[in-house]
């Protein structure tokens, strides 16, 4: 910490010294924050003095609800009080509590049409079910949009109903529901699933019967993974009755319906089900952390700069994933710019926004944390919250990249804002000049990282965001993710740009426009 006191009589000299006092008493003129003096106090020993404790075998690897993500949050809450930078819920609650959920694999079989079909083998699903139908709905595609609803005339309150991936094309080859030749979001495999269900809840539907060629392997694979290692699914806990989701494999989903790829009209099938799916849940208690800077001049308009605090605890055989790049980077780089916006604010330049400093829980378990805080509990109105930058793994480098060490991914600065954009691109050459690598933006990305952080619930919310990441390496989920193996010059640069487009970002005058908003 004193390094603050140097910054702070720094900030002092750098008043104006041509303004003239009078003989009365000595003219008070407020310093002017030059951000690269700011930005300067983010270094690489506090950042690796951090990261040593933070991603050491005390945290024995942040498993969500584990012992070790207790201590991780407690170390986390003691920062941010060390530092003076109140609870984002106050009265000094820190935490926002994420109640969590874990269901083991479901056992049991489903009878259609009087014949047994086998879990794992014939369909895929991840919750229990229970239940009898007479026949199904089949909704075609199962979307419903402003100008296209695949549930037009269809009843489907309390039944049981059967639809497939993909969007409706024109016959001149152009998308019904974008009404050009690129996808919707209804063709994104990561996101899709959730729209469909979300309508067909809406709707009454208390089943779901998927069909998904493509992407049925994928789904086969976390089913057997989560199998083989006797693990279970962890979400939310819901209050809400969610309808059933079953994936279907070909041969299955053709015994019901032969020409399901060609036909999409809607149409009652004479088919039974019967489910008898049972698993067993439990409760998990896990936290968000969250600090806020309150805004000078726009306190009731929020920066939020996030990072995941969690990891992949324990191996079988006891070795700790210390996870000191996932993301013990980011979770060390959010304190260090947390503590250079409170050295501006101590000096008399607090941010004109209001900065929110948010750990988030539950990452590693499908992006958890953030999605509570998103969808069910936001701590400040998502309508006032002007931009996201999440930091999730920024401390290595990729051995797949070539050329200059000095870069960083950037991912969804130009998904919903040109705006935002263009000011990243016009921070990074004004004060840190990292090479901005866009290669994982491509929205043909195989990889689909920019649906796999935590700034992707607040990009779904049509809230701007920047994704700085490293991209993976040889120790990505593994126990050699370590802290001797960082980069800390480079985590020292790439943390310093963060902070200076956090800085634009709650200083200028006008809020970030959302011009690509989708729905």
């Amino acid at each position: 910490m004193k390094k603050v006191l140097f910054v702070l009589l720094g900030l002092a000299m750098a008043c104006n010294s041509s303004q003239k006092a009078t003989k009365e008493a000595p003219e008070m003129v407020k310093a002017e924050v030059n951000p690269v003096a700011i930005a300067e106090t983010i270094t690489e020993a506090e950042l690796k003095e951090h990261l040593f404790i933070y991603a050491g075998d005390e945290f024995e690897g942040r498993e969500t609800g584990e012992p070790g993500q207790k201590k991780a949050v407690e170390y986390l809450k003691a920062q941010y009080e060390k530092l003076g930078i109140p609870a984002a819920k106050g009265n000094g609650m820190y935490f926002q509590d994420v109640p969590l959920e874990m269901a083991k694999l479901p056992t049991g079989a489903i009878m259609a049409n009087g014949k047994e079909y086998a879990i794992g083998e014939d369909f895929l699903t991840f919750t229990s079910s229970e239940g009898s139908y007479d026949n199904v709905v089949y909704v075609g595609y199962g979307i419903e949009e402003d100008t296209y609803s695949d549930y037009t005339d269809m009843d489907v309150q309390g039944k049981l109903v059967l639809m497939k991936s993909g969007e409706p094309m024109k016959e001149d080859g152009t998308y019904l529901v974008s009404g050009t030749s690129e996808k919707s979001i209804w063709s994104n495999a990561s996101e899709s699933v959730g729209k469909r269900t979300e309508v067909a809840q809406s709707k009454g539907a208390t089943g779901i019967l998927y069909y998904d060629s493509q992407n049925y392997a994928r789904f086969k694979g976390y089913y057997d993974y989560m199998k083989n290692n006797d693990g279970g699914r962890m979400d939310l806990k819901s209050t809400d009755k969610t309808p059933s989701l079953v994936l279907l494999n070909t041969d299955m989903v053709k015994s019901m319906h032969p020409s399901i790829d060609e036909d999409s009209a809607g149409k009652t099938l004479d088919f039974s089900f019967a489910f008898n799916l049972e698993t067993a849940n439990v409760q998990i208690a896990s936290e968000n952390v969250a600090a806020i800077l309150k805004g000078s001049e726009k306190p009731d308009e929020y920066v939020v700069i996030s990072s995941h605090l969690d990891h992949i605890g324990v191996t079988k055989d006891g070795e700790i994933n210390n996870g000191a790049d996932d993301d013990g980077s980011g979770t060390v780089a959010l304190l260090e710019i947390a503590e250079a916006f409170k050295t501006a604010a101590d000096a008399g330049n607090g941010p004109k926004r209001s900065i929110v400093f948010l750990h988030v829980t539950g990452e590693e378990k499908g992006l958890l944390g953030s999605r509570y805080y998103t969808d069910v509990d936001p701590i400040f109105p998502l309508s006032k919250t002007v931009a996201n930058l999440n930091i999730d793994m920024i401390g290595r480098i990729d051995p797949k990249r070539e050329g200059d060490r000095n870069y960083i991914y950037l991912i969804g600065s130009d998904k919903l804002s040109t705006d935002l954009h263009e000011l990243s691109e016009e921070v990074n050459e004004k004060y840190t000049n990292i090479e901005l690598d866009y290669t994982y933006n491509d929205e043909n990305d195989p990889n689909r990282f920019y649906y796999r952080s935590d700034h992707y619930n607040f990009a779904k919310n049509n809230i701007p965001i920047i994704f700085y990441f490293n991209g993976t390496h040889d120790d990505y989920h593994r126990p050699g993710d370590t802290p001797d193996k960082i980069n800390y010059d480079l985590l020292q640069n790439r943390t310093r740009l963060v902070f200076h487009t956090a800085w634009e970002v709650a200083n200028r005058d006008q809020r970030i426009v959302v011009d690509k908003a989708t729905k």
